[in-house]
């Protein structure tokens, strides 16, 4: 059965004049229900994420400055959010979730996080709509308790995963890749263990070229036990916020080449949401609704 973390305060409501599509978290799962491509059975609801695994991975400076809502208004700014404890709260929620994706993972070969990807999210500084670094938080968590030995991050968001790859920048056991728009955010990149920064307006057809030619290559090469795939679907030519072309269509094979090199290689993929910015609300929903209906064909 395809597991996937969701819990209500996944549908945080910003207050008024922010345009961030908070509505997505709640449309997707009512969607992937309506057509059947998922049960209630389906869904687990994540607990919110103990202190000590937090500070697996970010400062205790930094997190005591969340919970305590102490950021300076400039830190505020960066993050994109107005900060409070029930969006603290949420961080929490989410990141164990992926946690148990993980879990959840190694008994089925796939789980989803209905939210996740919060890969802006550095050791000591959220910026970018991220708070809590979910998939870095749910690697440190699995190596400390010795339940797997290398992990492999697969970000296909549109931005580079820049907190993600300065948290294991010196950590030999977590290999990042993120394939990303050169030009967009962040201005100031990171370095993952393998970057492919794109143009603008990269289309499907060399997209896709590429991330068949390096996946499986890299999985040979990593060997991990455990996958973390981001797959944001703000890579769609429609995304307000992506420069990236690729069609619906693209986005969702880009997926499927993704889920078949685990299948095919036996490696657990714990699933992040990302991000999804284009103008019309049905076109994120359907796109991240693909990423999940693969997972129910191809895994079960």
């Amino acid at each position: 059965m395809l597991k996937i973390a969701y819990s209500p305060v996944y549908k945080y409501e910003l207050p008024d004049g922010h345009r961030f599509p908070m509505e997505k978290y709640e449309l997707l799962p009512e969607q992937l229900l309506y057509e059947g491509t998922i049960t209630e059975e389906s869904f687990f609801h994540p607990k919110a994420l103990d202190e000590d695994t937090i500070l697996l991975t970010h400062d205790k400076q930094y997190w005591n400055q969340l919970k305590n809502l102490d950021l300076t208004a400039k830190e505020i700014r960066k993050i994109g959010f107005p900060l409070s404890k029930a969006l603290v709260e949420r961080g929490r929620h989410i990141a164990q979730g992926t946690i148990d994706c993980a879990r959840y993972a190694q008994q089925y070969g796939v789980a989803m996080n209905i939210a996740g990807g919060t890969h802006h999210s550095f050791t000591d500084r959220g910026e970018g709509f991220c708070l809590l670094n979910d998939i870095a938080i749910a690697s440190n968590y699995l190596l400390k308790e010795s339940i797997v030995e290398k992990v492999l991050v697969v970000d296909l968001d549109v931005h580079q995963g820049n907190g993600t790859a300065q948290i294991f920048k010196d950590d030999t056991r977590v290999f990042t890749f993120s394939m990303h728009g050169e030009k967009n955010y962040p201005v100031r990149k990171e370095q993952s263990d393998m970057d492919i920064g794109l143009p603008d307006k990269t289309t499907d057809f060399p997209y896709l070229k590429m991330l068949r030619e390096i996946l499986p290559t890299l999985i040979a090469t990593v060997q991990p036990d455990i996958i973390f795939y981001l797959s944001g679907v703000d890579v769609l030519e429609t995304d307000k916020l992506g420069r990236l072309s690729l069609s619906l269509a693209g986005c969702k094979e880009r997926d499927r080449i993704v889920f078949e090199a685990c299948k095919a290689n036996n490696i657990p993929v714990a699933v992040a949401m990302g991000g999804g910015y284009s103008e019309r609300l049905a076109q994120i929903v359907e796109a991240h609704a693909n990423t999940f209906r693969l997972a129910q064909e191809i895994f079960f």
